[in-house]
């Protein structure tokens, strides 16, 4: 059945940010999609008359077009998506695989552009504007040295190009294009990383907390006048060197 509330899709909801952002929109009286790979198992939801559970890779065509039918058929639209899901792992640049390449892409990319085309298909048949927030990283703008991740960065870079590009492909639709670039996050991802040395990797020597990304994407989310913008997350990071 249809709803006047407005529907969010969020992507690699079962934890960290994800989680967080399925949260504070439920909070804030939206619908959700919450979408991870095995949402279902997690636990971290269980589902309700306003949040559907979708799990699968969402690397995979079908997946994304689960996602997106799930949103329509359950609760009538999508006003919003928050492509959380991605993958990070850092090495020399010369020891990167042919198959971590495959799988930064097929999450990191592939994650974005199959949900997202789904998204803004339903947003222009509905003629009601529109909002896609995504989830890139500090170090696309400012590398750390030591911080050995130039793989990943073509993705996460990937993103915020894109994110600009729609952002004026689609702003006669008034669907909106922005992205939040995290430094360092307290999230199971760090759960082995040494706090100390975490710290340092800001200029304000604190590391972030799930909540400071999710105000920076529900602000995006809901700024009606912002797009392709990148809003860093970071302590300062994305400045230069400190």
């Amino acid at each position: 059945m249809a709803s006047k509330q407005k529907t969010v899709i969020v992507t690699g909801a079962s934890q960290g940010i994800g989680a967080g952002v399925v949260q504070s929109f439920l909070d804030r009286g939206y619908n959700v999609v919450a979408h991870s790979r095995n949402i279902r198992k997690s636990d971290t939801f269980i589902e309700s008359d306003h949040l559907a559970l979708v799990d699968g890779n969402i690397g995979e065509s079908a997946v994304a077009s689960k996602i997106v039918e799930t949103a329509v058929q359950k609760f009538g639209s999508i006003d919003a998506l928050v492509n959380n899901a991605g993958i990070f792992f850092t090495k020399p640049f010369t020891d990167y695989k042919a198959e971590d390449f495959k799988a930064l892409s097929s999450t990191n990319l592939e994650g974005f552009l199959y949900v997202t085309q789904g998204a803004v298909k339903q947003m222009l048949v509905q003629k009601s504007a529109g909002s896609v927030v995504s989830i890139t990283a500090s170090l696309v703008a400012n590398p750390i040295a030591g911080i050995t991740a130039s793989v990943p960065m073509i993705t996460k870079g990937g993103l915020e190009a894109v994110t600009r590009s729609l952002a004026t492909e689609y702003a006669k639709e008034k669907i909106r294009f922005n992205a939040v670039a995290p430094g360092v996050v307290d999230t199971p991802l760090h759960k082995n990383n040494p706090k100390d040395f975490l710290k340092t990797l800001s200029p304000m020597g604190a590391i972030s907390d799930v909540q400071d990304i999710v105000e920076a994407v529900v602000y995006l989310t809901e700024a009606r006048q912002v797009t392709g913008e990148v809003l860093h997350v970071d302590g300062g990071a994305h400045s230069g060197k400190w």
